[in-house]
């Protein structure tokens, strides 16, 4: 992952307004009060836009775990994004910054706790509909859920997938910890705010999802680059493991890639609660600044240029003992992970070759449990320059969001992200790709150690089994 978009506008707090219900449009009670949302272009489906899933973690409630939604009076309409966590814009001559034609940026805020759902069931409790969760990457210093190549809710919502988009604390508010906060914590512990975020936009999909037509005990979440990091920190996790139904990792590595290093390279870490603390109480030191009172009252500016003067600080999900005890590795070959079907893949060109992280966790999985794992690579060179398969190509074809892109897609490209985004939603709706009954879609085994390569030319698409995937190359794209 990687940049900011400008195209989108209008982006403002949930208002109360007067509004209009329809059959598939009706007013729903969740935490908090009652909220409507907006009619789409797809005939049933309905977005809720900027929907609160916990209070904002401003003033005392910077670096603290994520606290009940504040309640309102009326109806609230949903119909507005809210704003993307505090981060540095990307430059939009860059390689990301051109490729989601990024402009400038989003609003930006510490108030950022909000999701996005897409349903084509509002209302209806009894539809008992499967669940996708959605988890940005970025390193977990930037980005947002809704930006332009992961606009495809009403793609899902029409395959029948509720889909939801979480937007989550990143960078120095997200994961920053110090000896200070962890005292001042009731759990002793400091960091990890922006994995708890999305541990708690979670536990609100579980205990609120019904009124939108979904199934609390059919969740699927996913991700990409950290967001891939994030699932396997989630599924690590004893504070959110248990509501997971199946789990989809997007370059985020495998069984040696590790829940706390999860995201764009394998083996980056963000070590121990000890190590993380030492590291921001010298930084803070250095700076004079010694109360929480004045560490809270610092602005992003100013927390940045700190960290970059005392070295590039790295803040990414840590061991704490409290909410992770263990990396996803650890936690996997203990058997201390959701018992669910899982889905690992990544691009032909890459971060890096994640093939044998991935080949190690399924044939793990497959001496341990009955649950299967299902492999791909995403090996289609996308038209319009020489840029290959890079990392986060994929997420154009899983949202067929094409119609965002400048890039000259194919009738080819367009019947592979069709195919892509039936795989996806097949997966969240059955645990197969294939679909319920299974087909051309294997899980990998060790009779049959296979992944399968998505790609597409001019005309079609090719969706093929393959026990040797061949990495291209890799790096970040330029």
């Amino acid at each position: 992952m990687k940049c900011l978009y400008a195209g989108l506008a209008g982006l403002a707090v949930l208002g109360l307004v007067s509004c209009k219900t329809t059959g598939s449009n009706p007013v729903l009670s969740i935490e908090g009060g009652k909220i409507i949302g907006v009619e789409t272009e797809t005939a049933g489906v309905v977005a809720y836009k900027g929907v609160p899933f916990a209070a904002p973690p401003v003033g005392e409630l910077r670096w603290r775990e994520p606290q009940p939604v504040v309640p309102w009076d009326g109806v609230k309409v949903a119909d507005t994004y809210g704003a993307a966590s505090v981060q540095t814009a990307w430059d939009p001559n860059s390689f990301y910054g051109r490729e989601w034609r990024a402009s400038g940026t989003v609003p930006f805020s510490e108030d950022c706790l909000y999701l996005n759902i897409w349903t084509p069931a509002a209302g209806k409790t009894n539809e008992k509909l499967p669940v996708a969760m959605w988890i940005h990457g970025g390193g977990y210093r930037e980005g947002f859920g809704f930006e332009p190549e992961m606009d495809g809710g009403e793609e899902w919502a029409e395959r029948g997938v509720i889909l939801v988009q979480v937007t989550y604390r990143l960078g120095v508010f997200g994961f920053f910890s110090h000896p200070l906060l962890s005292a001042e914590s009731p759990n002793g512990v400091s960091g990890n705010y922006g994995v708890m975020d999305q541990a708690a936009a979670l536990k609100w999909i579980h205990d609120n999802i019904e009124q939108f037509g979904g199934d609390p005990d059919n969740i699927t979440i996913f991700g990409q680059s950290a967001g891939a990091g994030s699932v396997q920190t989630l599924c690590a996790s004893p504070k959110s493991r248990g509501y997971i139904s199946k789990a989809i990792s997007m370059s985020g590595g495998g069984l040696s890639g590790g829940a706390t290093g999860g995201g764009m390279m394998r083996g980056m870490g963000g070590g121990t609660l000890e190590s993380a603390q030492a590291s921001n109480k010298a930084m803070m030191d250095r700076a004079n600044k010694t109360t929480l009172e004045e560490m809270r009252a610092l602005s992003f500016e100013e927390l940045t240029q700190m960290a970059q003067t005392g070295g590039r600080m790295s803040y990414m999900p840590i061991v704490d003992n409290y909410f992770l005890t263990g990396s996803f590795s650890d936690m996997a070959r203990a058997g201390e992970i959701p018992d669910v079907p899982y889905m690992f893949g990544f691009t032909a060109n890459d971060m890096n070759d994640m093939t044998k992280p991935i080949q190690d966790f399924a044939t793990l999985r497959n001496e341990t449990s009955d649950q299967p794992v299902y492999a791909y690579m995403f090996a289609r060179q996308l038209p319009g320059d020489n840029s290959g398969a890079f990392h986060s190509s994929d997420l154009w074809y899983i949202f067929h969001s094409f119609r965002n892109s400048w890039r000259p897609f194919t009738k080819g490209d367009n019947e592979l992200s069709l195919k892509m985004v039936d795989y996806w939603t097949n997966f969240a709706k059955y645990g197969d790709p294939s679909g319920k009954d299974g087909g051309e879609w294997t899980a990998y085994t060790a009779e049959s150690p296979k992944f399968m390569v998505l790609d597409a030319g001019e005309e079609s698409a090719s969706c093929e089994m393959t026990a040797t995937p061949k990495f291209l190359g890799g790096g970040f794209p330029r």
